[in-house]
Order: structure tokens, then C-alpha cells, then sequence
């Protein structure tokens, strides 16, 4: 039922140089990210190999003003107990889960969260993914719940979600590749984190 990965991968965390220089002096001093929107729950967030694309979003970041110079930093980790939404298995798992909790907001009479789009991206790429971020959210909790109450049960939080994504619009006329297609890690146990370092240009 799990996805257990123990090798060691590469990815890239856009971020503030403030923030690459912590991480490389105190890298036990990890802040992760609990935006409601956040598209793999929360966690701390890298981009599996692909180092062109963290700075990307780190330079759209610059941008808009929310941070004051993009920078990327490396990051050596482990997927431990993966929810690997790559693998069609743990896809119908979070199906369930988001069937158990339309069923619970529907008992509360509350409306489920939605994705939604942002006015400036013309893809209509549905970028701020609260319903997303909801479902895996209440999947965690559900497990860690069932943990607490069963201590005999097979069950195991996870350690990272990891999950594919196309947006940006075709590379090409007619084409099927899209131009920022990513594959997104989302770190839930930060013992998965081995080091930071500073990627070579």
C-alpha cells in the first residue's frame, strides 16, 4: 500500500537569498509552507530536478514583491513513505478520502473548497488549488487519527507527497508537452531532508 523510497534524489527550492543562506549555514531550521492553497498540502516544497524551474518561480515571486531577490538552493532528500500521486494506487486512495470528506462537510452543511484560477494566467491552470491542498490535508489527518486510536493498525502518516503537474501552455503549436511541467515534492518529515547546498550556474 506504501510507496517507501530510501534513495537519495536532487531537487531545488525557489526561495528569498535570505532564506537559501539560512538553509545553508542552519539547515535544521526549516520553515514549511501551510497555504491553504499549498497544491501537495503542507510541507516543505522542492521541484525534483529541475533547478531552471525553482528559479523561475522564485524570479515570478521577485516580481510580484513578495520576496526581495530570487535565489534557488539544492536540496538532498528522501521520499521515505511516499503518497505518490504518480502511482495510480495512491490516486484512487485520495479519491476515497475526498469522497469521506465530501460525505463529512456535507453532514456540517459546509461547502467544499475549490481550485480556482488567477486572473493573470491565461492557461486557466487552476493555480490556487484549495480543494487539492484540503483533500491531502484531511487524508493526513484521518491516518494519523486512525494511529492514535489503533495502535495496531497498518496504517502510516507519510513522509512526502510527490505528484506531477502540466501547465504554462503548449511548448510548441499543437504540442502536448507544456512549457513548466514539473515534477513537485512536498516534504512532511523533515528527517527525509539529508543537507542543502549551493547549486553550481
Amino acid at each position: 500500500m506504501y510507496s517507501s523510497r530510501s534513495n537519495l534524489l536532487i531537487g531545488f527550492h525557489g526561495c528569498d537569498e535570505s532564506i537559501a543562506q539560512q538553509l545553508l549555514t542552519k539547515p535544521k531550521n526549516i520553515k514549511i509552507s501551510e497555504k491553504p492553497f499549498d497544491w501537495l498540502g503542507h510541507g516543505f516544497y522542492v521541484w525534483e530536478n529541475n533547478y531552471d524551474r525553482a528559479l523561475q518561480w522564485a524570479k515570478d515571486k521577485e516580481k510580484k514583491g513578495k520576496i526581495k531577490k530570487a535565489s534557488v538552493i539544492g536540496v538532498v532528500f528522501t521520499l521515505d513513505y511516499c503518497l505518490d500521486l504518480i502511482d495510480s494506487e495512491f490516486i484512487k486512495m485520495l479519491s476515497v478520502y475526498y469522497e469521506l470528506m465530501q460525505k463529512d462537510f456535507h453532514s456540517i452543511e459546509k461547502e467544499l473548497p475549490k481550485n480556482k484560477d488567477v486572473k493573470e494566467d491565461e492557461h486557466k491552470d487552476l493555480l490556487i488549488r484549495e480543494l487539492d491542498c484540503a483533500v491531502i490535508q484531511y487524508l493526513h489527518q484521518k491516518i494519523k487519527e486512525e494511529i492514535e486510536q489503533d495502535n495496531t493498525t497498518s496504517l502510516k502518516e507519510f513522509d512526502s507527497v510527490r505528484g506531477v503537474f502540466t501547465e504554462g501552455g503548449p511548448a510548441f503549436p499543437g504540442a502536448g508537452v507544456q512549457k513548466k511541467s514539473h515534477i513537485q515534492i512536498c516534504i512532511r518529515n523533515m528527517d527525509c531532508i539529508k543537507g542543502f547546498f549551493l547549486p553550481r550556474k
